[in-house]
């Protein structure tokens, strides 16, 4: 008799070819990072962002090597527009929920405008996208969702706690609706980077006490840079990732190991 041979596995494809991928805050640094990320992976991308002239600008530089990307203007923190522009949408297979702000100040001195405005777009918003777009994916069955997170998610630091805040609850909101979608066979999760040089983020590291103090939290010695995060989203939205769901991927130098 024949000796049955065994099959040998195959490491699953990190293509996302035929995929409708939707990127908030995608009209620069990080957003625009995850979006030329996913496009060059194969996905169609739908780039979401306020502000026209931008997200046009960052679908052609995604246009000019080749790979597919749309313009979505939406404030993502108006229910309304949520509801029509990327509930609007046919289909969503990934969505990455970029869109975030930070007002880096003491605790005392955070007034209660600082404190919505950074909740309503890092916590409200994020919740209010995913809701839209979990809705498209069960009708196509299933999909990825990828919410931006932080280091800051998992340790504190001063001058950040409303930041903090959100992150954290940001973490929380992931395990949650990985657990609640699992059966829809949606997988949540999140990606939580150091400290990312971005437009948003360059200012800091003008203050050369900060930059050094920041150095010294991170093992590798150094600031990340954008592609530094690229790779962990095409990962996470690929099939390579099939049964990771309800966790948070740290990209973070090794800030949080200590």
């Amino acid at each position: 008799m024949a000796e049955e041979k065994q099959s040998v596995p195959k490491i699953p494809s990190m293509r996302l070819d035929g995929k409708t991928a939707v990127v908030t805050g995608a009209g620069r640094g990080l957003g625009l990072g995850c979006a030329q990320a996913l496009a060059e992976a194969g996905a169609n991308t739908v780039l979401v962002s306020r502000t026209a002239a931008e997200l046009e600008e960052a679908c052609a530089s995604i246009q000019a090597v080749g790979g597919k990307a749309e313009p979505l203007v939406c404030d993502v923190t108006d229910a309304a527009q949520v509801a029509e522009k990327i509930g609007g949408l046919s289909r969503i297979d990934v969505l990455v929920n970029n869109a975030g702000t930070n007002i880096p100040e003491p605790f005392l001195d955070v007034s209660e405008e600082h404190l919505d405005r950074v909740i309503d777009l890092n916590v409200k918003a994020m919740f209010i996208v995913s809701q839209a777009a979990a809705r498209r994916m069960t009708e196509h069955g299933g999909g990825a969702i990828i919410n931006m997170s932080s280091q800051m998610g998992h340790v504190g630091s001063p001058n950040r706690t409303a930041y903090c805040l959100t992150k954290h609850a940001v973490e929380g909101m992931t395990k949650a609706m990985a657990v609640e979608l699992a059966p829809q066979k949606i997988r949540v999760n999140s990606l939580s980077p150091t400290f990312i040089r971005t437009p948003m983020t360059e200012t800091f590291f003008t203050n050369e006490e900060f930059l050094n103090w920041t150095l010294d939290q991170i093992p590798l010695g150094r600031i990340g840079d954008i592609e530094d995060i690229m790779g962990a989203i095409v990962f996470l939205a690929s099939p390579a990732a099939a049964l990771i769901t309800g966790t948070s991927l740290l990209v973070d130098g090794g800030w949080t190991a200590k």
